[in-house]
């Protein structure tokens, strides 16, 4: 029997190594995509470029997107990470401006469609300097990646979905889009994935496939735990985002390591390829 195409693709997350061949591994858990994630600026080479180009071809894993990171100290919580996190920080932005666009190169480079990256908390006050600032920011470096044909997407988590659709239409590009975690909206406990595509659905290109539970602490994130242990509601995803019309890649993304890790992606694909191919 020949075996249907599922409605949307699932792939894993990797992070760029500079001495293997990172999409083996993702060709093992049986996809044939992937993101790959690099906070590491000094690998962003012209050399390293054709590596990733020659061991995308020989492992035969496509890239969803490029998932770029930028320098300086990022705090992974709610009092200080407002102050160190994207394109917020005054003090760090012109800089990080310049690794987002040297990343933005690099995905050029290596055929991504786009880079993705979290812009940071974006405020909520769309009058105040500082939104006007952060505006100034996010659309010079979107503007970059419009001039090389590819898109800046942005990674959920550090703002409420009003805020994300606002930021989106101000800067008013066609290249825009969402990379959906849909646990990061939870573990910073500004609203819940399902009801976040009814506020920004159309502007959805892919997901980071990810589990969660919300703060119980005002000072500290939510934490991750494996799909289907935590607050997200894939079984009412999965369906919206097919009413939707997304035809984009579903990546999951583990934040833990060793043999867990693997046993949770497999559980994961899994879990969530059943409840694509109920879409077929």
């Amino acid at each position: 029997m020949k075996k249907t195409k599922r409605p949307m693709e699932l792939g894993v997350l990797s992070i760029l190594r500079e001495e293997t061949n990172v999409f083996d591994v993702i060709a093992k858990y049986g996809v044939a995509t992937t993101q790959l994630a690099n906070w590491n600026m000094n690998l962003w080479t012209p050399e390293m470029a054709k590596k990733v180009k020659k061991d995308l071809k020989s492992s035969g894993v496509r890239l969803a997107a490029l998932w770029t990171g930028y320098s300086g100290t990022v705090i992974w919580d709610l009092i200080d990470g407002p102050d160190t996190m994207g394109l917020i920080p005054a003090y760090t932005r012109k800089k990080r401006i310049a690794d987002l666009k040297k990343g933005a190169d690099f995905a050029a480079a290596v055929g991504a469609p786009a880079i993705i990256t979290h812009c940071g908390f974006i405020p909520e006050t769309p009058k105040s300097p500082l939104y006007m600032e952060t505006l100034d920011a996010l659309g010079e470096i979107a503007s970059y990646c419009n001039d090389l044909g590819i898109g800046f997407w942005f990674e959920t988590g550090q703002e409420t979905p009003v805020t994300l659709l606002r930021t989106i239409q101000d800067i008013n590009l066609p290249n825009l889009g969402i990379n959906l975690d849909t646990a990061n909206i939870i573990l910073y406990g500004k609203g819940n994935p399902l009801d976040a595509l009814d506020v920004f659905g159309p502007y959805v290109r892919n997901l980071h496939v990810k589990d969660g539970v919300y703060p119980t602490d005002g000072c500290k994130l939510g934490h991750e735990v494996a799909i289907g242990k935590g607050k997200v509601d894939f079984k009412r995803i999965i369906p919206k985002l097919h009413e939707l019309g997304f035809k984009g890649e579903l990546v999951i993304e583990r934040e833990i390591s060793g043999e867990q890790q693997a046993k949770d992606i497999m559980a994961s694909l899994k879990f969530i390829g059943g409840l694509v191919d109920k879409l077929a």
